[in-house]
């Protein structure tokens, strides 16, 4: 039930209103004095539509611009002092998997990891909350954690009970959507590959003002394809004017260094393909030899050409044929032409054999449900694992694993990042193809710890947050992957590393050495807050220093202290903090020659030891790199 305004009526706004049902062109968004975005008249813009002469006005240029867009470009350059811890008990096969499930906002998740994998992801495919007026919460401001944004603005209560989504009245603004969407898509570049890709499916709503800034953010020569992708086939009768069959998906590429792009044949494709003459070349389609062209548009491939059956000498009335008089004669050697089964073809055809279409096929911008699957097919595929519908509209596995046959090979362990993972449709497709291949992509999910709707399905079978249901579903769907032996030949990793954005590990005083005397303090205050762990500080290490965060890792004994080591000798760190690191160990420790190494401040023996270390390494491991927390 509506509630009464309780006001008089606020005739700015009508007046605004009725601008813009009159000139649309001419009603725009701004910030209030609130710093809340709201509709405005743009005077300048009203004025030449109300005039019959140009007005002056400001410099008129291309661009895309909203309220918000200096901040969120701010926003994506400032620094965050923020880890990722990770946790076990949550993770599968945490020591030998390449895959990583980041909880926590996005934002935070992309500057983390700008250090680890700057240009070395092969593909980010993103599904974006679209802009409806309904539930997004991403919030820009780095300063607070997402928790204090839900409690801060709202949407939560102080137990972190939602409370309420977005408004549409706020929600539907353009501006609000492309400043959360503008420092993710940012970030998001610094990490692809140079011949890297990035897929973002959305809704008419935002198609127009994302490819804009997709534009801007990758440049417009790196626009690939906008995919009509069929999600529906099926039409509601109470839509009150058109009825969506199709979402949109966005294609770009990181740069002009990836030319060609092709995906694989499909059965289809290949069906079509015969040899009724027993050609030893195998089987075959044919193509036409005419050119769409006239004879006077290309007078150079106007030629007769002999029915060697006949003896006839055939020329087009109209038309040129599409090859030269070079690449005829070779057809002609190669026996290539086709002039029907009795010879009695007016035209002849070029043979096209399957056995030379070893490079893919050019992928088109129109995905039917057959090849692609659709929304309900999405949720059928998580009903069948949870036996209920506990993701909304998820994307079907089948739509994805066609996306990673166009931005993946399968070699090399290319690194799939998906930021907006939600249901962890991506992640199932990274294991599904990998599967079916034999490939050894490897899949980044990130996903922030919202809670629940309350009443849906998914609080009512007991998860505390959509994350908790991304988590479960990989672990569900990676146990029926490896049921299927239909495919034997692949790397069975089905695991993820849970790494969970928090605080960082290091105290103020870490931040601020400053207000201390190093010299004679620094040995005995702990700038590590007291409740994290050496695996916490290990993972902070390897983000710091751009150590991939799913190299294996083995903790080894010497002289009574922990150390662990990354990827054999990648890595190796001993953050002991009972004083107890002396030249001794150190000594030991060097031996390993590692390529980095990192002590805590508070577990040498002394200063001497301390001060000794790096000339330690010189002498016993002169490449390996010397740091200390």
């Amino acid at each position: 039930m509506d509630k009464l305004k309780m006001h008089s009526p606020n005739l700015t706004e009508d007046n605004i209103a009725r601008i813009r049902e009159m000139f649309p062109g001419c009603v725009t968004e701004a910030r209030g004095e609130d710093g809340s975005v709201r509709l405005a008249v743009d005077f300048d813009q009203l004025r030449q539509e109300l005039s019959s002469v140009i007005v002056e006005g400001p410099q008129e240029r291309y661009h895309l611009n909203w309220p918000g867009k200096r901040e969120a470009l701010l926003t994506a350059n400032a620094p965050i002092a923020k880890t990722l811890r990770p946790c076990r008990e949550e993770s599968v096969d945490f020591d030998t998997t390449k895959n990583l499930f980041i909880e926590g906002d996005n934002l935070d998740a992309l500057k983390l990891l700008q250090e680890t994998y700057l240009g070395k992801v092969k593909m980010i495919y993103i599904d974006p909350p679209y802009n409806t007026g309904n539930d997004f919460i991403y919030e820009d401001d780095f300063a607070e954690d997402a928790g204090e944004y839900l409690r801060r603005s709202n949407q939560v209560d102080e137990d972190g009970n939602r409370l309420a989504a977005n408004t549409a009245a706020n929600g539907r603004f353009h501006s609000d959507w492309l400043t959360m969407m503008y420092s993710r898509l940012r970030l998001a570049r610094n990490l692809l590959r140079d011949d890297g890709l990035i897929f973002i499916t959305i809704d008419d709503g935002e198609v127009a003002s994302l490819r804009h800034c997709c534009d801007e953010i990758f440049g417009a020569t790196n626009f690939v394809a906008q995919i009509a992708w069929e999600k529906r086939y099926t039409r509601s009768n109470n839509a009150k004017r058109f009825y969506s069959l199709k979402d949109n998906i966005l294609v770009f590429r990181c740069s002009e260094s990836l030319d060609i792009i092709k995906e694989k044949r499909s059965e289809k494709a290949d069906s079509g393909y015969r040899n009724p003459d027993n050609d030893p070349r195998g089987a075959w389609i044919t193509s036409s030899y005419v050119n769409p062209a006239t004879k006077e548009a290309r007078p150079n491939l106007v030629y007769g050409i002999k029915n060697p059956i006949t003896g006839a000498i055939v020329h087009h009335p109209t038309h040129a044929w599409k090859y030269s008089q070079t690449e005829h004669k070779q057809h002609v050697a190669e026996n290539r032409l086709y002039w029907a089964k009795d010879g009695d073809a007016e035209y002849p055809r070029l043979k096209i054999y399957l056995s030379d279409q070893t490079g893919g096929m050019v992928p088109v911008d129109v995905w039917d449900y057959k090849s692609s699957g659709t929304t309900d097919d999405g949720g059928a595929e998580i009903k069948e694992l949870f036996g209920a519908a506990v993701f909304d509209t998820p994307k079907p596995t089948r739509l994805i694993q066609r996306i990673l046959g166009i931005g993946t090979t399968g070699q090399g362990n290319e690194i799939i990042v998906d930021f907006f993972a939600g249901s962890c449709s991506t992640a199932a497709a990274v294991l599904q193809q990998n599967k079916e291949d034999g490939g050894n992509r490897r899949c980044i999910s990130v996903q922030i710890a919202e809670s629940p709707a309350t009443g849906s399905v998914a609080e009512k079978q007991g998860f505390t947050s959509i994350a908790e249901v991304s988590k479960e579903r990989i672990r569900r769907i990676g146990k029926k992957v490896l049921e299927d032996t239909s495919h034997e030949n692949w790397d069975k990793d089905i695991g993820f590393r849970v790494l969970k954005i928090d605080t960082s590990n290091m105290a103020d005083v870490y931040y601020s050495p400053d207000s201390l005397d190093k010299a004679n303090l620094d040995l005995f205050v702990d700038n590590i807050k007291p409740d994290r762990t050496a695996e916490d500080l290990l993972f902070q290490v390897m983000l710091d220093w751009g150590v991939d965060l799913a190299l294996p890792i083995e903790k080894k004994p010497i002289q009574g202290k922990d150390v662990f080591f990354v990827d054999g000798d990648a890595l190796a760190a001993c953050f002991d903090a009972h004083g107890g690191i002396d030249e001794a160990f150190v000594k030991e420790l060097a031996k390993q020659q590692p390529l980095r190494v990192v002590f805590r401040d508070a577990g040498f023996k002394d200063s001497a030891v301390k001060i000794n270390v790096e000339q330690i390494f010189k002498l016993l491991s002169p490449g390996t790199e010397v740091k200390s927390i």
